[in-house]
């Protein structure tokens, strides 16, 4: 993979090549994609929907704050801010043909990765991610089953394996009357933000981390390997047309959510009691021990402010060795033979590690947490029983008049039975996903409960 190819200002549509001498340095194409994401109204849904730790009923002191998928999502995009510029800088001094010929700076690296990481949880349902195993499990074992002769194969796994960053694709690119290409984001950041490159199947088909999960669904495979051809990403082995090697700038975005989730998450289990400070201080200790100022540390008065100190120490040296090991890995990466994350190569792995273990064991099985799981099961569950078995019946041209006002109850794009079952069942789990926690229960309780 070649960087100049890599940096694409291409958008959905474009007839004629953006070259990047000829950008606005004022306001630079990959910055626009970036101001694109953060005034859609998909994003803004974040602001109300759950991380890890569920929202407190009673807001207002330190302790009750934590993060939300919006929150969690700026500061994710800060991080890979700074990982795109410290990144940028190196490569254009090992390659310097990329700004004396096509003249990138670093502040390209650092807005492309600033964008994609501000985007990278937008496609996220509601409940964290028992969100997107709710709409998987209702059809490949609930209602949704049924509907499974009507697909072929990699559409019906499209849902039962239902993934937040494919529809978070789908939200950037998915085209509406008036509006082709969703946000017409620059082929440059689209790339940056598709972890995945690969379709729902073959499910796994290695242990590279790019295998892991899936970065597209069926409807949008076309728009994707547009994508992918003008970036020139490599093909797997065997297969050219479904799976791809990574951006190389995914990595900096991955590393910018590990960052952010290893340190905040935890953080945020200390802000709620489920881990008692002294405790949590020491792992973080651990962490930046080669880097600690302790005269400075043991000078603060107060916990809070010692913690703060450590997570900033901590996230700085995660960024620090999350570059060391980019860079020196950079051309294993373009060629598609780097297969972890960045921070699997860490020489701190031990440090996370131990960290995640606690968080996992303290934070994402507490009661409470477990409790916002089981209750978005239900909640996405019933809903998705309701809108898919009347807009089917709509479909089909026998709707009852219960299934008409159910209907109309919904945003007006996702009324529309015009297309496949395949793409209408999509749609309406892409709706579902779309909605904030408190949206959902709401409409739950309006439609569902008021049922029952």
């Amino acid at each position: 993979m070649h960087w100049e190819q890599l940096l694409s200002l291409k958008r959905f549509g474009d007839t004629e090549k953006r070259l990047r001498s000829a950008q606005d340095e004022t306001r630079l194409g990959f910055e626009v994609d970036y101001d694109r994401i953060i005034f859609s109204s998909a994003f803004r849904s974040l602001q109300d929907k759950t991380q890890v730790v569920p929202l407190p009923i009673h807001m207002g002191t330190h302790k009750d704050f934590v993060h939300t998928r919006l929150t969690h999502s700026l500061e994710v995009s800060v991080v890979g801010r700074s990982l795109g510029r410290i990144a940028g800088k190196a490569i254009l001094e090992k390659y310097p043909y990329l700004k004396k010929e096509h003249r990138y700076q670093f502040n390209d690296f650092g807005a492309i990765v600033a964008a994609a990481a501000l985007a990278h949880d937008i496609g996220n349902p509601p409940f964290g991610h028992s969100g997107e195993k709710a709409i998987g499990v209702f059809f490949e074992n609930g209602e949704g089953r049924k509907y499974q002769s009507m697909m072929t194969d990699a559409e019906f796994q499209d849902l039962v394996d239902f993934e937040g960053n494919a529809n978070g694709f789908k939200l950037l690119t998915d085209s509406r009357s008036g509006a082709p290409g969703g946000l017409r984001l620059s082929y440059g950041t689209l790339g940056a933000f598709t972890k995945y490159p690969k379709g729902s199947l073959p499910k796994k088909p290695t242990k590279q981390i790019s295998d892991k999960k899936f970065g597209y669904f069926q409807s949008e495979k076309e728009y994707f390997l547009d994508v992918a051809h003008d970036l020139g990403l490599l093909p797997k082995e065997n297969d050219f047309t479904e799976r791809f090697h990574r951006h190389p700038l995914t990595y900096l975005v991955e590393a910018a959510d590990d960052i952010c989730y290893t340190i905040i998450d935890f953080e945020d289990g200390i802000n709620r009691g489920f881990i008692s400070e002294d405790f949590a201080l020491e792992y973080l200790i651990k962490l930046v021990k080669d880097r600690i100022n302790t005269s400075k540390y043991h000078a603060m008065k107060y916990s809070g402010d010692r913690l703060s100190y450590l997570r900033a120490l901590a996230i700085s040296t995660l960024i620090q060795e999350a570059i060391e090991i980019f860079i020196a890995h950079e051309e294993a990466i373009r060629s598609g033979t780097f297969e972890t994350s960045l921070l699997d190569k860490s020489q701190y792995s031990a440090q996370i590690n131990d960290i995640i273990k606690l968080s996992v064991e303290k934070i994402y099985q507490s009661h409470e947490v477990v409790e916002k799981e089981l209750a978005g099961y239900t909640i996405i569950g019933e809903l998705l029983h309701v809108f898919t078995q009347a807009l089917i019946a709509k479909k089909e041209g026998n709707p009852s008049a219960y299934d008409t006002l159910l209907i109309r109850t919904l945003p007006e794009p996702y009324q529309s039975v015009e297309g496949s079952t395949y793409e209408v069942l999509l749609q309406t789990c892409s709706y579902v996903a779309s909605l904030s926690d408190s949206a959902a229960v709401q409409i739950h309780q309006r439609i569902v409960g008021g049922r029952l």
